[in-house]
C-alpha cells in the first residue's frame, strides 16, 4: 500500500547551509532585484496610462506585458525574502499551489502577449493601410481579454488535477512551489498530468512557431523600403529580443526540472530555477524603454514635468 498523507504544507530545499551562510548578501541582492523589478515595470505602466499618444496597441500590449512582470514576480520574491530571514522553509498546501498557479500563469500570459505583440507588428508592417481598421479598440481589448484568460484556464485545469493527488512527501527541492516536483510525491500514477501538461507546454511553445512565421514575412516586407526597414528595426528588434529572453529562461528550467542532475551545484540549481523570474522582468521594460523612441521620449518628458512642479511648489 501507499503511505499517502494528507498535507498542510511543504517544505523547500533550495536553501541549503552553504547558501544559508551568505544569506544577509543573497537578502540584499534579491531585495535590489525586485526593487528594480517594480521601479522599472512601474515607470513604464505609468508612462503608457498618463501619455496620450501612446494608447496605441504595441504600447497597450507593451504595458499588460510588465503588468503580468508584477503579478508573476509577486509569487516569488516577497516569500523568498521572508525565507531568508527564516531558519525553516516552509510553506502552505494552498500557498504552494496558488504559487505555482500564479508563477506559471504568468509565463504563459507572456507568451501569448509576445505572439499578440508579433501580431501587431506583422499587420503594421505588411499591411499598414489596413492597420486601423483591423487592429481597432474593440480587439485590442478582446485581444488583451483572451490573453490573460487563457492561461489562467490552462493553469487552473492543471491545478485543479494537481490538487486531487494524494501525495507520499512533503519535501520540494526548489526555492519556490513547482508542479512537476509537486507530481513526483504523488502515491499514484501521473500519466494524466503530464499528458495535459505536455499538451499546455506545446501549445504555448507553438505561439514562438507563430511569432517565427510571422518575422519571416516581416523580414521580406522590410526589405522592399526604407521606411519598412526603420519600422522592424526599431519596433521588432525588441520584441525579438524579448522573445529570446522569455523563451530560454523558461526552456531552461522546465528541462532542468525533469532531466537535471543531481551532480549540478545547489547555487546553479537556484539560479537555473529562478532565472525566468529575474531576467526577463528586468530585461524586457529595460529593452523596450530604450529601444522605442517614443516611451524613452515620453518617459523623460514626464520627469521634467514632475521635476518643473516641484520646482514651482
Amino acid at each position: 500500500m501507499v503511505n499517502a498523507t494528507i498535507l498542510s504544507a511543504f517544505s523547500l530545499s533550495g536553501l541549503n547551509d552553504t547558501t544559508a551562510k551568505h544569506r544577509v548578501t543573497l537578502f540584499s541582492f534579491t531585495l535590489l532585484c525586485y526593487c528594480v523589478i517594480l521601479l522599472i515595470n512601474s515607470a513604464l505602466i505609468v508612462t503608457i496610462i498618463l501619455e496620450e499618444k501612446l494608447h496605441e496597441p504595441m504600447y497597450i500590449f507593451l504595458c499588460n506585458l510588465c503588468i503580468n512582470s508584477l503579478y508573476g514576480t509577486a509569487a516569488f520574491y516577497p516569500k523568498f525574502l521572508i525565507d531568508l530571514l527564516s531558519n525553516s522553509y516552509v510553506i502552505s498546501y494552498t500557498g504552494c499551489l496558488l504559487q505555482v498557479f500564479v508563477i506559471y500563469s504568468y509565463v504563459a500570459t507572456d507568451f501569448s502577449i509576445l505572439a499578440l505583440m508579433a501580431y501587431d507588428r506583422y499587420v503594421a508592417i505588411c499591411q499598414p493601410l489596413e492597420y486601423h481598421s483591423v487592429m481597432t479598440k474593440h480587439r485590442v481589448i478582446l485581444l488583451v481579454c483572451f490573453s490573460r484568460l487563457v492561461p489562467l484556464l490552462c493553469q487552473g485545469i492543471v491545478m485543479i488535477m494537481t490538487s486531487k493527488l494524494k501525495l507520499c512527501g512533503s519535501h520540494i527541492e526548489k526555492l519556490y512551489c513547482e508542479n512537476w516536483a509537486i507530481l513526483k510525491l504523488s502515491c499514484n500514477s501521473i500519466r494524466m498530468n503530464n499528458i495535459i501538461g505536455f499538451i499546455i507546454i506545446f501549445f504555448y511553445f507553438g505561439h514562438d512557431l507563430f511569432i517565427v512565421c510571422s518575422y519571416v514575412h516581416l523580414v521580406k516586407s522590410a526589405l522592399k523600403s526604407r521606411e519598412c526597414r526603420r519600422k522592424f528595426m526599431q519596433t521588432c528588434v525588441p520584441h525579438l529580443l524579448c522573445l529570446f529572453n522569455v523563451t530560454i529562461a523558461l526552456l531552461f528550467d522546465l528541462m532542468y526540472a525533469r532531466y537535471g542532475s543531481v551532480s549540478v551545484p545547489q547555487s546553479l540549481k537556484n539560479f537555473m530555477a529562478i532565472q525566468f523570474l529575474m531576467i526577463p522582468p528586468i530585461v524586457n521594460p529595460v529593452i523596450y524603454g530604450l529601444k522605442l523612441t517614443q516611451v524613452r521620449n515620453s518617459f523623460l518628458s514626464l520627469c521634467s514635468y514632475n521635476k518643473r512642479v516641484k520646482g514651482l511648489g
